[in-house]
């Protein structure tokens, strides 16, 4: 990578300081606004472990699954270093069948002088996580696919939409 490139990004990346080493931004001088975020994933599943779904016998796998969500909503920062501890208003996980698996969406929302997209992804990838746990028995072959931001509001950086085509919306 051409150093005038290496330094364009380094400038674009906020955890890194003047020397490129890791850091956590410091967000107090920024103002507290309303964020909000929306992440989705997707866990492939077999036609058979779907129809064993409501037989689990370790319970509900959708309702854990969501239940598991939340917490990490709130637990992101200890799991991710540079993520600031966060008070959130607002986290849901929803856990739906849909054709070939389980759709997770996880949104997250507070007031503050920083984001929730990794509390969003976060909640959406462990929730995920948990679908596979609970149904592992059944099919080691299980796939999780597709953790991504789909939506973000709030913040200097503007909101952001997913568009339709799964591709980048870009700032809006």
């Amino acid at each position: 990578m051409a150093k005038a490139t290496q330094a364009s990004l380094k400038a674009k990346l906020s955890h890194f300081d003047a020397k490129g080493e890791a850091t956590m931004v410091d967000v107090g001088a920024k103002a507290a606004t309303r964020r909000t975020a929306t992440a989705t994933a997707f866990v492939d599943l077999s036609a058979a472990v779907l129809k064993a779904l409501p037989a689990n016998p370790k319970g509900n796998p959708l309702e854990v699954a969501r239940f598991a969500g939340i917490q990490a909503a709130k637990r992101t920062s200890e799991l991710i270093p540079m993520c600031h501890p966060l008070a959130l208003t607002h986290v849901d996980v929803q856990a739906e069948i849909a054709k070939g698996g389980v759709k997770i969406t996880a949104t997250a929302a507070t007031t503050g002088p920083t984001g929730v997209e990794m509390e969003a992804l976060t909640a959406a990838a462990v929730a995920a996580l948990t679908v596979y746990d609970m149904t592992k028995a059944l099919d080691k072959g299980i796939v999780i696919r597709t953790v991504q931001l789909e939506s973000k509001t709030g913040g200097k950086s503007g909101d952001y939409t997913r568009s339709a085509k799964g591709g980048h919306a870009g700032a809006t």
